[in-house]
């Protein structure tokens, strides 16, 4: 099992997002945006050559690894009207730098659906096809996470995706069930169950997120917790994870302090991102320790 957290959920400027993997002694780093002095924030893959260099060899001095790419490959800020080449792009920026820091996973999605989707156009599968294809031929690993995007509209289209497209695993996030409609149902559609989603693709997850949430239907969205405390099951999932023989990564995204896709969110300094992310992290050890089987 290897233990990381999201690197801009700790802050983000590089700087706070070694020291909060330091802080909690973990050896990996899960890139998505960061900012590197001199140059704008901006994701971990599309950031300047020079920037990513000096941010690969600060990381390095650090002795932490970047266990996967948090990338902004067909995220929900792409729909398929986006054109192709965009993807293309990043995904041509993405494998060398993987390949230099020999890391293994880059998260991806599927797009952005529109709000009345409830099936899956084949474009979607075609590209997702395409994006898999060139990962595996570099001899890296694209895992689709369950978020706001097609293969995330339920846990059945969670595995038709897999099953459009081979070689392709997946990324449970816990709490993005909470703020998700359950699109294989009748309108109006619920929203997920983080349980049954889990269930459902946890035979193809091969990397976890650990966010939990609790909907409040007063501003119709979520309030993020602690992980254990709120809707997203975070107990009762890793527990069946770790008895089926789970051993691979769990990331942090706590989304307490601030949310990474959320426009109008408050903001606030890097430290105090820091310390919730560090907070949160001693957290999850604490509940790992009371679920997690003794060998």
């Amino acid at each position: 099992m290897h233990l990381m957290g999201i690197g801009d959920e700790a802050g983000g400027g590089l700087d706070f997002q070694i020291k909060a993997a330091q802080e909690l002694g973990w050896k990996y780093i899960e890139m998505r945006g960061v900012e590197v002095p001199g140059y704008a924030k901006a994701n971990f893959h599309e950031i300047p050559d020079a920037a990513f260099d000096l941010a690969a060899a600060k990381i390095r001095d650090a002795g932490l690894g970047v266990y996967c790419f948090g990338s902004t490959i067909m995220n929900w800020a792409k729909t398929v009207e986006t054109p192709f080449d965009v993807t293309l792009g990043e995904v041509r920026r993405a494998i060398p730098r993987m390949q230099k820091l020999g890391t293994k996973f880059v998260r991806i999605m599927s797009f952005k659906p529109k709000e009345t989707d409830a099936v899956t156009p084949p474009v979607v599968f075609e590209r997702v096809r395409e994006v898999t294809k060139m990962f595996l031929d570099a001899g890296l690993q694209p895992v689709h996470e369950n978020c706001m995007n097609y293969g995330g509209m339920s846990s059945a289209h969670a595995l038709e995706m897999l099953e459009q497209c081979p070689g392709l695993k997946w990324v449970f996030d816990t709490a993005n069930p909470i703020f998700n409609p359950d699109r294989q149902l009748p309108q109006p559609w619920p929203r997920q169950n983080a349980w049954e989603f889990w269930t459902t693709v946890r035979d193809h997850v091969a990397h976890i997120h650990v966010k939990d949430a609790t909907w409040n239907p007063a501003k119709n969205d979520a309030d993020y917790n602690w992980p254990g405390e709120g809707q997203g099951q975070v107990r009762r999932i890793l527990a069946d994870a770790f008895a089926r023989g789970y051993d691979a990564g769990i990331s942090i995204e706590p989304h307490m302090v601030v949310v990474f896709h959320d426009a109008h969110a408050k903001t606030t300094n890097d430290a105090d991102v820091c310390a919730n992310f560090v907070e949160y992290g001693r957290r999850l050890e604490k509940l790992i320790a009371e679920v997690k089987p003794r060998r």
